[in-house]
């Protein structure tokens, strides 16, 4: 049924009744992501058992090579140095963290045996003894503050790095007493949370003994895959590390590369060219499904996709103009036509289930006329703006671009056009730490694997995220005492006022919340994760 056009429940019979469920569930779950959040308690965890962060935790020593295929190559192999997921994916095989998460969102340990509060600002983490990086060297605790501090710190391990609001609170961390103790700024209510999902670990005497560019192209953890090989973006190739402290993985080789046209992806699992593909269109859902050599894996993702209107340029430094933007759109029709309804609407940057979500706030509707009225009263009647949208990095992200853009120039008085871009290189412009080097107006996606209000909202709407296209004294005030509470109803309720803020300033015109639907081969065992990782540790052989 390649032609025909899929409904929701159509799509999701076809992507499986497990996964299924898992979507319906946590589209609707009001409560589910809290259970994945550390939501200020004390995060103390005095056990030593094992890790569990998703692995297969099977030992084998057999031949399995596997593929896996994404919209776009990594932009780096430097865990450190970059904010997209498509390199994230890359780099994980050969660096951990400190902790991490299960595939249902639950903290694990990973490199720590034990995490604790010992104090009002301080943490501390004891770290495994066992484990070895790739050159064959010894973690020590001495690597793991090293790497808190790579990325927190602009004067440390020759990186100014990009990911440093990813552990928001976090001013550093030093070894006292064989233990990491790493201290914030203020009570950091979701400071655990933050190392499951950040904070890949590096060997400090590797980083120091090498360039930046050398770096960026060789790699040296203590995870389940080793760097076999590495062609600037055509493939990475891995090896299994044997010597793992867990069992070996079951994968022995393991393939990175990357085709952008969803069809040329699903056209090569297919033929048997690949084990696992990204962003299944829904129009191919039935081909996937029905092969006797393929199957899907579906699930909601933790990832928002908007159109960031930048606050310091005009028209859109007036909010009259960006809720026009918004009263603009029909943002129903995007999602039945274009998503075959395999999404969800937003009106604020929290996502449902999410710590902070304000269950009061609702999308936009469709007002043309108002919208018109609305760019009258701003002042910029005539406006001509251009939406820059990456293509293949998000499911139907140019076709999404596209409705925006015509429903826009719709308006009699605004044009809009549409500029494709490359991932890599529109995403280079967002994260080089200058506002004004970006696009003024563009469409991205947001994955925040915290399940926290503050991980979208810090990097991307504060006067000194990382990512920011806005400014707003009222919300960096509320986000600051937030960031200094402890969990519970109080911050919640203050999550919830920047929330109703961020959705009446309209800093973006609010889209649609991602499904991940992934294309697998029938002679692999492999599940979606969420937090949209691919963790080739969790592959086995049918």
């Amino acid at each position: 049924m390649p032609d025909e056009r899929l409904n929701r429940r159509t799509y999701l019979k076809f992507a499986g009744g497990a996964a299924a469920s898992a979507a319906l569930a946590g589209c609707l779950g009001g409560g589910d992501g809290n259970d994945q959040n550390d939501g200020g308690g004390d995060g103390t965890d005095s056990t030593t058992s094992s890790t569990d962060s998703g692995g297969n935790g099977n030992s084998s020593s057999g031949d399995l090579p596997a593929t896996i295929t994404q919209g776009q190559m990594p932009s780096t192999l430097d865990p450190h140095n970059h904010r997209e997921t498509t390199t994230d994916n890359v780099v994980l095989q050969a660096y951990e963290g400190i902790l991490s998460r299960d595939k249902k969102g639950k903290i694990t340990k990973q490199l720590a045996t034990k995490y604790e509060r010992t104090g009002d600002k301080t943490v501390a983490f004891t770290i495994r003894d066992d484990v070895k990086f790739h050159s064959g060297e010894k973690l020590t605790p001495e690597d793991v503050a090293f790497s808190v501090n790579r990325i927190v710190k602009s004067d440390v391990g020759n990186l100014e790095s990009p990911q440093s609001d990813q552990l928001s609170g976090v001013t550093g961390a030093e070894v006292k007493d064989g233990k990491v103790e790493v201290t914030s700024d203020g009570v950091n209510p979701i400071v655990f949370g933050l190392f499951a999902t950040y904070c890949d670990v590096m060997q400090k005497k590797w980083v120091q003994s090498h360039e930046k560019n050398y770096i960026a192209k060789h790699m040296n953890g203590t995870g389940p895959f080793k760097l076999k090989k590495y062609t600037e973006d055509v493939k990475v190739v891995f090896e299994r590390n044997e010597d793992y402290w867990r069992d070996p993985a079951a994968v022995s080789e393991l393939t990175f590369n990357a085709a952008k046209e969803s069809s040329t992806r699903v056209n090569q699992l297919l033929n048997g060219e690949t084990d696992i593909i990204v962003n299944v269109p829904p129009q191919d859902a039935g081909n996937v499904k029905n092969s006797k050599k393929t199957t899907l894996s579906a699930v909601p993702s933790t990832r928002i996709i908007y159109n960031a209107m930048r606050y310091d340029a005009k028209p859109f430094d007036s909010p009259k103009f960006r809720q026009a933007m918004n009263y603009a759109i029909d943002l129903d029709s995007i999602i039945e036509n274009i998503l075959s309804s395999f999404a969800g609407p937003t009106g604020q940057p929290t996502l449902e289930g999410f710590t902070g979500y304000n269950s009061n706030v609702k999308p936009y509707p469709a007002k043309k006329k108002k919208a018109e009225q609305l760019v009258e009263e701003s002042g910029n009647a005539g406006a001509k703006i251009t939406l820059h949208t990456p293509v293949g990095r998000y499911l139907k992200d140019v076709e999404i671009a596209q409705a925006v853009a015509k429903q826009i120039d719709q308006l009699k008085n605004v044009n809009c056009s549409v500029k494709q871009r490359d991932f890599n290189s529109l995403a280079g412009e967002l994260t080089d730490g200058k506002i004004d080097t970006g696009p003024k107006f563009y469409l991205i996606g947001w994955g925040n694997a915290t399940f926290d209000a503050s991980q979208t909202i810090i990097p991307l709407l504060t006067t000194n995220g990382a990512l920011t296209s806005y400014s707003n004294k009222d919300v960096d005030k509320m986000m600051k005492e937030a960031q200094n509470m402890p969990g519970g109803d109080k911050r919640n309720q203050k999550l919830y006022k920047i929330n109703k803020t961020l959705h009446d300033q309209a800093p973006w015109i609010f889209l649609n919340r991602q499904y991940s639907v992934y294309g697998v081969s029938q002679r692999i065992n492999w599940e979606a994760r969420r937090d949209e990782r691919i963790d080739a540790y969790a592959i086995s052989s049918k």
